[in-house]
C-alpha cells in the first residue's frame, strides 16, 4: 500500500509529459541529453525494447541495439527522466511475451521481430 501524498505527487509529475504508446519488441528512438563539462547535447540512441518494468515515475524501459563489430548495447532508461528529451516508435513489432531476452542469445536474421500489420 502506497501513501496517498507520495501518489498524488507522483501523478502531478506524469500529467506534464507525452509519452508515446510503445511495448515490447518496438524499435524505438530515444533522443538523450548529454552534459559534457558546460556543452550539452542529444544524441539518440535507436534500437528494440525489450522489457519494460515498474510503475508509476519508477517505470523503466529497456532498449537493445546492435553496436560496432556485432557487439549488443543494452540500455535502460527511466520513462519520466528529465534527461530523455524525446521517444519516438520507429515500428511496431508483432512479438508474443513481454521480456524479450531470448534475443540475447541471437545474431543476425534469427534476431528479427516481425512488423505488426494494421487491418
Amino acid at each position: 500500500m502506497r501513501n496517498k501524498y507520495i501518489e498524488s505527487f507522483e501523478q502531478a509529475q506524469l500529467e506534464n509529459r507525452n509519452v508515446p504508446e510503445f511495448r515490447a519488441g518496438d524499435t524505438l528512438r530515444v533522443a538523450v541529453r548529454i552534459k559534457e563539462g558546460s556543452k550539452e547535447r542529444v544524441q539518440n540512441f535507436e534500437g528494440l525494447c525489450i522489457a519494460i518494468r515498474g510503475q508509476g515515475t519508477g517505470r523503466t524501459f529497456m532498449v537493445r541495439k546492435i553496436g560496432a563489430n556485432s557487439v549488443g548495447v543494452e540500455r535502460i532508461f527511466p520513462l519520466y527522466s528529465d534527461s530523455i528529451e524525446s521517444i519516438e516508435v520507429v515500428r511496431k513489432g508483432r512479438v508474443r511475451r513481454a521480456k524479450l531476452f531470448y534475443l540475447r542469445e541471437l545474431k543476425g536474421k534469427a534476431a528479427r521481430i516481425k512488423e505488426l500489420r494494421r487491418k
